[in-house]
């Protein structure tokens, strides 16, 4: 376990993962406490990578169970390998005949067809999937529960056995407690309200968009390569589109497929024209596009006015609100 949580953010930079301090806070006490962690915010603001860097920092796998309208238990906790079990079937058939053979009655025979059935409903034709997988592992684990709020309420009902005591119901086979109690991240990007049931059991934090001076910091981090003029740059107009009422504000991990294609392109500077051959890496709703080029539009026609970072003025910006109507 780290004892701080410094040590925690030291941990994470060495993965590339850039924790403020409230966040390592959490880290700290879910990995003191042994409590899963539920990260709530906008998508790409980097919750799923805050669990791939914990993993990563600590040696463990990574065991990640993605969620989705439908999911079931036997998607998340188990399946029988029905085909398995045929082929056994057909394998001892003949052994099968020996056992109901002289029954007086169905009856008995199907009597004794049970007593063995066990051997067709064990471990051995249990196929796991990543819940179980997690706490049958022999060494523990990172148990990535990703946009929870996808999935269903009966299933969100059905984990909280899972978190609260790190175990699971096999009806064929009991209960079957972890081996080790694997450190739970969930994610959601809030698109529903999730039970007050699975907060309790959970450390939660909500991770927003950075500031423009942490945001630029993950850039420098994650291209390193790029002229630090235009990732200044690159970083405050992204800062700026957040600001217009997009339907899709560009993320953070959208911003890095940004600066690296800026840095492909070997781009001097963000100029109006390299946004306009860029922005589709930035925006992915055409009503986005849209809002984008007329702020581009309005940004040019305003003369020499005083420009900001990147050669955007920030009072464009109550000016492209004006021409909207927001």
């Amino acid at each position: 376990m780290s004892d701080s949580t410094e040590a925690i953010k030291k941990e994470l930079l060495a993965k590339n993962y850039i924790a403020s301090d409230d966040i390592a806070t959490v880290v700290f006490l879910a990995d003191q406490l042994g409590k899963p962690v539920l990260t709530e915010g906008p998508a790409g603001v980097g919750k799923t990578e805050l669990a791939k860097a914990w993993a990563a920092a600590n040696g463990r796998k990574l065991i990640r169970l993605q969620c989705y309208e439908g999911l079931d238990e036997t998607k998340a906790l188990y399946e029988w390998e029905y085909a398995k079990q045929m082929l056994y079937t057909q394998l001892l058939r003949d052994k099968l005949s020996s056992i109901v053979e002289n029954s007086a009655s169905l009856t008995e025979a199907a009597d004794r067809i049970a007593a063995e059935e066990e051997v067709f409903f064990s471990e051995r034709f249990l196929l796991p999937r990543p819940l179980l997988q997690a706490l049958t592992s022999d060494e523990p684990v990172v148990l990535l529960i990703d946009e929870i709020d996808r999935a269903d309420v009966e299933f969100e009902a059905f984990l909280l056995e899972v978190l609260s005591d790190f175990q699971v119901t096999v009806p064929e086979l009991g209960t079957i407690s972890a081996k080790h109690h694997p450190t739970v991240f969930l994610t959601s990007n809030n698109t529903r309200e999730l039970s007050e049931a699975l907060k309790r059991r959970c450390l939660y934090i909500f991770i927003d968009y950075p500031t423009v001076e942490a945001e630029l910091n993950i850039v420098r981090l994650k291209v390193p390569d790029l002229a630090p003029k235009l990732a200044e740059q690159a970083v405050e107009l992204v800062h700026q589109l957040r600001d217009i009422g997009l339907k899709k504000s560009p993320s953070i991990s959208e911003t890095l497929d940004w600066a690296k294609a800026l840095l492909k392109l070997n781009a001097k500077q963000l100029d109006e024209e390299t946004f306009k051959n860029t922005m589709t890496v930035l925006l992915k709703h055409e009503s986005d596009l849209v809002r984008a080029k007329r702020f581009m539009a309005q940004r040019g026609g305003n003369g020499g006015r005083r420009r900001g970072v990147g050669g955007f003025d920030p009072d464009d910006l109550g000016t492209y609100r004006n021409i909207l109507g927001r």
